[in-house]
């Protein structure tokens, strides 16, 4: 199958410090080409791939000096996809909204994958304006606030099994691990730290619009030795930092569309503990993987329980549910199933070789996060109240089943 992959301009593919769309769209593209594809990824000039890259502007815009007009990069890329266009059997693309009314005109299959939040102003009515544009989510939480859109699925964030070594030794301290921003929780984490008696540290990006809370919240509580601050990390930095760790701590107050760094603490076999928001319900496996909780009482209560999980069971449970290859498998179903609808008069030129198909609330952003990376930003407005699931408060319900067998 010859599939073309558009990615965001923000960060490089695989992005070289934070960056969590730039990095699924790298694991995804390298298991397509082990599976046997034809891929080509349109993206920054310095990404890295198995595939064919193919560069649309010279560097990724977050980190690229001198700085570059985060519109042209996107002219650039919507221009190159749209010349190369009927060279491939499905496009997929990555990049929120931008590209719809060019690829609903193409006549070449695609899909979109949203890994943003989608309960914003405007979005029904801009989801009823390409009514036949077909979607895929990445949590079942994600895709609630737009019922109305084409969803084909979804499909849950995969990694390598190998980009993580787990840890089975018990870990010394509490870590935190995202952007530094209110909805990600890093007061929430302090606190529960200090009130278990733990050490946490955090490994954090501090957006430029995040900086004044930062100074004003965070700083005066960092003091270097129970509250540490690591500062952003690589992928090598990341494996150390979460296989040392007791527990990752994930206490967020927003609709997360899935949370890479759940799964990345998996992989290192270490559980999670997280607030039941967004999509958290779905990637946890409650007293396997972690443990969700319903205020910071509760996840408290479950560091105290954290003895009990299995690491080598965590890491068997990011074994069966969130390997890259499975991801990309499920992907292919889905462009096998958009070949396979596809109008007769616009027959592909082949068939596939295979059968596998068998920070947003109200915070200003600037230009170069505004780009073509994924969303439309809506005026700026308090965001509605994330759509849950509601469960009762309380103690978190320890559900520690029997260590897998080694």
């Amino acid at each position: 199958m010859r599939i073309a992959q558009i990615a965001p301009l923000a960060e490089s593919v695989p992005p070289k410090l934070y960056g969590g769309t730039e990095r699924v769209v790298s694991w995804l593209v390298d298991e397509l080409v082990d599976l046997g594809h034809e891929v080509t990824l349109f993206a920054s000039g310095d990404s890295r791939t198995r595939a064919k890259l193919h560069s649309v502007w010279p560097q990724a815009l977050r980190l690229g000096r001198p700085r570059s007009d985060p519109a042209a990069a996107c002219a650039a890329l919507l221009e190159s996809v749209a010349h190369h266009a009927t060279k491939f059997d499905v496009i997929h693309s990555h990049i929120d909204w931008v590209h719809l009314p060019l690829l609903q005109r193409l006549k070449v299959p695609f899909l979109t994958t949203m890994h943003g939040r989608l309960d914003l102003p405007g979005l029904p009515d801009l989801v009823r304006s390409f009514g036949a544009a077909p979607f895929v989510s990445i949590s079942d939480n994600q895709r609630l606030a737009l019922g109305e859109a084409k969803w084909l699925g979804t499909v849950y964030h995969g990694l390598p099994t190998d980009l993580f070594q787990p840890s089975y030794e018990r870990g010394h301290y509490l870590a935190f691990l995202g952007r530094l921003t209110p909805d990600k929780g890093p007061e929430a984490a302090i606190r529960i730290a200090r009130a278990a008696g733990m050490p946490l540290r955090i490994a954090a990006k501090l957006p430029r619009s995040e900086r004044q809370y930062f100074k004003q919240r965070l700083e005066p509580q960092i003091d270097g030795k129970q509250i540490q601050l690591v500062g952003e990390v690589n992928d090598q930095a990341k494996q150390r930092f979460l296989a040392d760790a007791a527990a990752l701590l994930f206490p967020i107050n927003w609709p997360e569309p899935f949370g890479l760094v759940m799964i990345e603490a998996m992989a290192c076999g270490t559980p999670v503990i997280a607030f039941r928001y967004g999509s958290v319900s779905e990637v946890i496996d409650e007293g396997i993987t972690g443990f969700i909780a319903d205020s910071e009482a509760d996840a408290v209560e479950a560091i105290h329980h954290i003895e009990k999980l299995s690491r080598r069971g965590v890491r068997a449970q990011f074994d069966r549910r969130f390997t890259a290859k499975r991801m990309a498998q499920d992907y292919v179903d889905h462009y096998g199933t958009l070949i396979d609808v596809r109008p007769r008069g616009h027959a592909m030129a082949r068939r596939p070789r295979h059968s596998q198909a068998a920070d947003l609330r109200g915070v200003a952003l600037s230009a170069v996060d505004r780009e073509c990376t994924a969303v439309v930003i809506p005026p700026l407005v308090q965001a509605p109240t994330p759509v849950t699931p509601t469960a009762p408060s309380g103690k978190p319900t320890i559900k520690t089943l029997p260590p897998l067998q080694e």
